[in-house]
């Protein structure tokens, strides 16, 4: 379990030991009640009926969405390769209870684009990895509605805390956990919405920060 109550943690050597790691669970034993099912749904806005138009609000989305611009940096910021493929990408992701700070393995497994006559949809999913202190998967997706020219961010995952969590950990899950993860998707929304629409937060790309050696990892800025 990579977790830090204090203290400096090399990010790099961290990210590094995700390569050999694979995933915490199996899709078998997904199935309720043992594991929480999430579906939220974001409208981003419209632009025209029709396929996603060129440099329109369908494919600034789909670009933010890529670089996990979405995630709100007081609760979760990522880091990885910054020149590593989406499909297979491993992740640092760095996540924040009241007090304390998680450092957690995922890795992308699926990469997707489907259109048909009524839609257009582009997304990316993760695994959570050995050492993470859930366990499941989350889909991303971005969705243009070509009738009405809705835009909208989905985010769907199948979740559990890792059985073999210890005993304060399950505390503080069932006190903070489950809220903190809801106000997750809650901000992610509010976020991307404003990103996408050129709104006050300006931040897109992620700064790039330099470790030793040949290790560039990405870090989300913080909404200024």
């Amino acid at each position: 379990m990579l977790v830090t109550l204090s203290g400096r943690v090399e990010t790099g050597v961290l990210l590094r030991g995700l390569r050999g790691r694979g995933l915490n669970y199996d899709p078998a034993e997904v199935r309720a009640p043992q594991w929480v099912f999430d579906v939220h749904r974001h409208d981003i806005g419209r632009e025209a009926p029709g396929p996603p138009e060129d440099g329109g609000l369908w494919q600034r989305t789909r670009a933010l969405v890529a670089a996990y611009e979405f995630s709100p940096p007081e609760i979760v910021r990522a880091f990885h390769e910054a020149d590593a493929d989406l499909l297979g990408r491993d992740m640092l992701l760095e996540a924040r209870l009241p007090g304390l700070r998680f450092l957690m393995g995922v890795r992308v497994t699926d990469v997707r684009e489907e259109t048909s006559a009524g839609r257009t949809s582009w997304g990316w999913s993760y695994e959570t990895l050995d050492g993470h202190l859930e366990r499941g998967r989350v889909d991303y997706d971005v969705v243009k509605h070509h009738g009405t020219g809705l835009v909208e961010f989905v985010a769907r995952s199948h979740s559990q805390l890792h059985p073999r969590a210890p005993w304060w950990m399950r505390w503080g899950w069932r006190v903070f956990g489950r809220r903190v993860q809801l106000r997750f998707y809650r901000r992610a929304g509010q976020r991307l919405r404003l990103l996408a629409r050129g709104g006050p937060v300006v931040v897109v790309a992620p700064a790039a920060v330099r470790r030793p050696g040949r290790w560039s990892l990405s870090l989300h800025d913080p909404i200024r």
